[in-house]
């Protein structure tokens, strides 16, 4: 897995052993004007990342859905919020097209499509938590930039809650809508087995979303959950009473390359082996904890091979969180191989085979994951 760089190093304060003229590169003022302007929005996207989870904790958006067109009293006297904060509040989401505004009557209106994505938690592009991540993920950005320069990592224990329940808001709606409607049948004889009564361990949980749905779907099965992070498993703990499956859920704090029990019929990780020190390490705990015959599920962001395959919206915000957050989560690990979180189905069947197991393919994609079923 390393990677040799044909570049020249680049060396601080050294001159060059043989200078060389070149012609400075011409510049057209009209891309850079457009680049300026570009940049113009990029600072209001930034911007709107807080504005977001401000409409979202004061109620804004829900109120905005439940009764139609506001005004800016309106919507302040709804929330019991200041006028002034909500009126500018209300100009900001005007302008970056999350609202629309009627001159004549001064009323602004969340249209249906953004009432979903802001305030349907059942549906699977329910975006606050998106927004909340990255808010968390950014306050904590000059922490990552003083480790960038020693070359330590941040680890995920360091971040804000914001971090840790954003984290889960963004993904439990896309476990919701397919981890056991789609992902799991797409695997090879699981469902069956869990309907009949098998053992599951959830390595690297969180907060306990992926584990309890399993737990709520298959009530013959029993599952084990584990993380690292002590106050995402005891959150879990909780989650789980209050779901009802406490009966035949257990959760542990425990690292995925020492994670107990077994022997398992299944072992699933969501959206967690790039945030890993040691997959590799990792992997071969998974197989020496399956039976023969059992599958591990890995759940990973959606990504191609090569950096050019995820030059698109969904890898930018992936290399943003992978700089920002999973990157120094990883090197804040013993080995930390920071696998990063554009890895790619190449590097995680590099990861698996290196680790011992023999089978691995591509089970299922949605707009944001990858769903790899790995066998002995």
């Amino acid at each position: 897995m390393t990677t040799t760089d044909p570049t020249p190093p680049i060396t601080a304060g050294a001159a060059p052993a043989v200078t060389t003229t070149t012609e400075p590169a011409a510049v057209d003022p009209d891309k850079l004007m457009a680049f300026v302007f570009r940049a113009v929005d990029e600072v209001g996207a930034a911007l709107n990342t807080a504005l977001v989870v401000m409409g979202d904790r004061l109620g804004y958006y829900r109120l905005m859905a439940a009764h139609g067109p506001v005004t800016a009293t309106r919507l302040a006297d709804a929330s019991d919020t200041s006028e002034h904060y909500a009126r500018e509040w209300l100009n900001a989401q005007a302008a970056g097209g999350y609202v629309t505004y009627d001159p004549a009557t001064r009323t602004y209106t969340l249209p249906p499509e953004q009432a979903v994505a802001l305030t349907d938690a059942t549906s699977p592009v329910y975006l606050p938590g998106f927004f909340q991540i990255a808010h968390g993920t950014v306050r904590d950005a000059p922490r990552v930039i003083d480790a960038a320069r020693t070359g330590d990592g941040v680890g995920w224990h360091e971040h804000n809650d914001d971090v840790h329940t954003g984290c889960e808001r963004f993904f439990r709606p896309g476990y919701h809508a397919h981890l056991v409607a789609e992902w799991l049948p797409a695997l090879e004889g699981v469902v069956d087995r869990l309907r009949a009564g098998a053992r599951v361990a959830d390595v690297g949980c969180g907060h306990g979303a992926s584990t309890i749905l399993m737990a709520s779907a298959f009530p013959a099965s029993s599952f084990t959950g584990s993380d690292y992070h002590e106050a995402s498993v005891e959150t879990a703990r909780d989650r789980a009473g209050e779901a009802g499956v406490g009966d035949r859920v257990r959760f542990e704090t425990a690292a995925a390359t020492v994670f107990s029990g077994g022997p398992f019929d299944l072992v699933t990780t969501f959206d967690a082996l790039h945030d890993m020190g040691d997959p590799v390490g990792a992997a071969r705990h998974v197989r020496d904890a399956l039976h023969d015959d059992g599958t591990w599920m890995i759940v990973e962001p959606v990504a191609g091979d090569a950096v050019e395959d995820n030059l698109n919206p969904v890898g930018r915000a992936y290399y943003g969180f992978s700089t920002l957050l999973c990157t120094p989560s990883s090197l804040a690990q013993d080995v930390g191989m920071a696998l990063g979180t554009q890895a790619g189905p190449a590097r995680i069947r590099d990861v698996v085979t290196t680790a011992g197991f023999t089978r691995f393919r591509i089970a299922a994609q949605t707009p944001f994951n990858n769903v790899f079923e790995v066998r002995r």
